[in-house]
C-alpha cells in the first residue's frame, strides 16, 4: 500500500513539473491559488456557491429520505444514514466548487486528505466521519487563501447541523431484566420513552437472554441525563433492569 502512495505522489509531482514546463511559468513565481479575503467582495460567486451547496443538500435529502430507505432502520449503521446522505452531496458539492474555479490540483490535495481521513482515523460513524472531512474542507480552504469559501461552507455547515441534529438518536440496552415479567418491563421502558416525545425507531427484544434494546430519536428537550433519572426513578424495582447508553 505505501508503495502506491508513493508512486501517486511521484506521479503527481513530475506531472506538476511537467505541466509548468509546457507553459514557462517556474513552480515559484505561480500566483497564490485564492483572492484572500478581496473574495467577499465576490457576492456573485458568494452566492452561486450558497445555492450549489443548497441543492446539493436538498438532493441529498431526496434520496436519503426515500420511502425503500426507511427499511434498513432496523440495523443500527442504518439509522444515521439520511445524515451521512446529506452532509457527503455537501461535501461534494464543496470539492467540485473549489477544482472547477481554483485548478485540478487542488482536487489531488483533496483526494489525499480525504483517504488520510478515510483509512487512518478511527471514528464511530459515516456521520462523524463526514463531519471530519466537512471541517477539513474548510481549513483546506484558509489554507489556499480562500477565507470566503471557508466562511460561507461554515455558516452552512453549521445550519445543516443543526437541522440534521434536532433531534438525537440514541441506543438505548436494558439488560438483566425480570425474566418473570419481562414483557411488563419492556413496556414500561417503552412507555417512559414515549411520554418524553422519544421516537422509537426500532425495537429489538431477546426474551432467552431478558434483555431489550431501543432505537430512538429525542427532541432537545430530553437530555440524556434527565431521560437517565427519569428511567431510574420511574420504572418500578420489580421491573428495572441494566440501562446501557449508546449514540448511534
Amino acid at each position: 500500500m505505501k508503495v502506491f502512495v508513493l508512486l501517486f505522489f511521484a506521479l503527481l509531482i513530475a506531472s506538476t513539473a511537467w505541466s509548468q514546463q509546457a507553459t514557462g511559468v517556474p513552480f515559484q513565481e505561480l500566483p497564490a491559488p485564492g483572492p484572500g479575503w478581496q473574495g467577499f467582495t465576490d457576492l456573485a460567486f458568494i452566492g452561486n456557491t450558497l445555492i450549489t451547496l443548497t441543492i446539493a443538500a436538498i438532493l441529498g435529502a431526496v434520496i436519503s429520505y426515500h420511502p425503500k430507505n426507511r427499511e434498513t432502520v432496523a440495523l443500527s449503521e442504518g439509522i444515521n444514514s439520511p445524515k451521512v446522505y446529506i452532509i457527503y452531496p455537501v461535501i461534494g458539492a464543496i470539492v467540485g466548487i473549489l477544482v472547477v474555479n481554483y485548478g485540478m490540483a487542488v482536487g489531488f490535495v483533496l483526494f489525499g486528505i480525504g483517504s488520510l481521513v478515510r483509512f487512518r482515523t478511527v471514528l464511530r460513524s459515516p456521520s462523524l466521519t463526514g463531519r471530519i472531512i466537512f471541517t477539513t474542507l474548510i481549513g483546506l480552504s484558509c489554507g489556499l487563501n480562500l477565507p470566503h469559501v471557508a466562511v460561507v461552507a461554515t455558516l452552512f455547515g453549521i445550519l445543516v447541523v443543526y437541522i440534521l441534529d434536532t433531534r438525537v438518536t440514541y441506543r438505548i440496552d436494558v439488560k438483566a431484566l425480570p425474566p418473570e415479567h419481562i414483557k411488563e418491563a419492556i413496556m414500561a421502558y417503552r412507555s417512559v420513552l414515549k411520554q418524553q416525545g422519544c421516537l422509537i425507531l426500532s425495537e429489538r427484544e431477546n426474551y432467552e437472554k431478558a434483555r431489550v434494546t431501543f432505537f430512538l430519536r429525542c427532541p432537545r428537550r430530553a437530555s440524556r441525563t434527565d431521560l437517565e433519572k427519569l428511567l431510574n426513578s420511574k420504572i418500578d424495582k420489580p421491573l428495572a433492569g441494566s440501562v446501557y447508553w449508546r449514540f448511534s
